[in-house]
């Protein structure tokens, strides 16, 4: 492969990860074959680092899906990196589990990395998204309704969905024009996708026609402005995390009152998770919370659960719980 040429942004990226990331430590990549997965590859390898696991799964979406595996895989030779590839009927995993393919790719792949991760005894995944990449998930999370969190978009570095996982990010902070830059610099072969364009898939629908139609209306480029907004949401969250109480088995009634509206719902929906509670939505902890008026003794919550609010204190019951027999006929405050 090629020696770095004057350092650039994704160089510079790279070269920064050896300050938090070891350049002796083995690292899992994951590399779809697209422009950014190679360019980061090629980055890491350029700033020294030589341990790493090239992670790719075959998603069977596409008749020629196959051919991004043997690129990836000769890839991998030629730079004289180790290869792990994989393949998942992810069509499939979707109708199963009534979920977008969206849904069932990330699915997929979080366990696919996480079998290999256990494979090699290698708990950090480098993966490649961008600044554009984060402008996106902020936008997508907006429409949502998300908070601060969701708004927050991408980590550069945080546990997967159960932690098994620890992710690394360094791109993060270059944009998706110097990507383009780099590995028209380097002349670096990759994989087109067409599915990246495919108008049935929302991220495309954001990235092709959301964003440009706000950029006409306001006349300029919002995108700097909207990574920066969530920078801000994420420092403000990690923030807020850290005055939020460790969650109890229970809820004090007293207590929850006395906290400001924001510590409320951050203690009652880490009090859902404790519980393992399904699909918490704003909805959820707003009908929790409403138990802190006294007006009301229960609220039913999904996955056949319900909050119950007696003497002070609230707790979670299951509907055969709240039968009659159940032990549920105290008083309540």
């Amino acid at each position: 492969m090629n020696r770095q040429a004057p350092l650039c942004p994704v160089a510079n990226a790279c070269a920064a990860a050896r300050e938090s990331h070891p350049v002796a430590a083995r690292y899992l990549v994951g590399v779809s074959g697209g422009r950014d997965s190679v360019a980061l590859l090629h980055g890491l390898l350029g700033a020294g680092y030589r341990n790493l696991i090239v992670c790719h799964l075959d998603h069977g979406l596409r008749p020629d899906s196959d051919a991004d595996a043997r690129f990836v895989a000769r890839l991998a030779a030629a730079w004289g990196v180790a290869s792990e590839i994989g393949r998942e009927d992810v069509g499939r995993r979707s109708r199963e589990h009534r979920i977008s393919i969206e849904t069932a790719g990330r699915d997929a792949r979080l366990a696919f990395f996480s079998t290999v991760a256990a494979r090699h005894d290698c708990p950090s995944l480098l993966l490649a998204h961008h600044a554009d990449d984060q402008v996106e998930t902020l936008l997508h999370h907006l429409a949502r309704g998300s908070g601060l969190a969701g708004l927050g978009g991408m980590q550069p570095l945080q546990q997967s969905r159960g932690g098994g996982l620890r992710v690394i990010r360094p791109l993060l902070r270059v944009w998706r024009s110097d990507i383009e830059n780099y590995v028209a610099l380097h002349q670096l072969e990759f994989r087109e996708d067409p599915s990246n364009r495919d108008p049935r898939f929302t991220r495309n629908r954001v990235r092709h026609r959301l964003i440009p139609e706000i950029e006409a209306v306001f006349g300029r480029n919002v995108r700097e402005a909207l990574l920066r907004t969530a920078e801000i949401c994420r420092g403000e969250d990690l923030y807020l995390q850290t005055q939020t109480p460790a969650p109890a088995r229970e809820l004090s009634v007293p207590v929850l009152r006395d906290m400001p509206l924001a510590l409320q719902r951050r203690t009652i929906r880490a009090w859902l998770k404790l519980h393992a509670v399904p699909k918490i939505s704003f909805e959820t902890v707003e009908s929790v919370r409403s138990l802190l008026d006294g007006k009301g003794a229960k609220v039913n919550l999904p996955g056949n659960l319900h909050a119950r609010r007696r003497a002070k204190r609230i707790f979670l019951a299951t509907i055969d719980e709240l039968s009659p027999g159940g032990g549920e006929n105290g008083r309540m405050d």
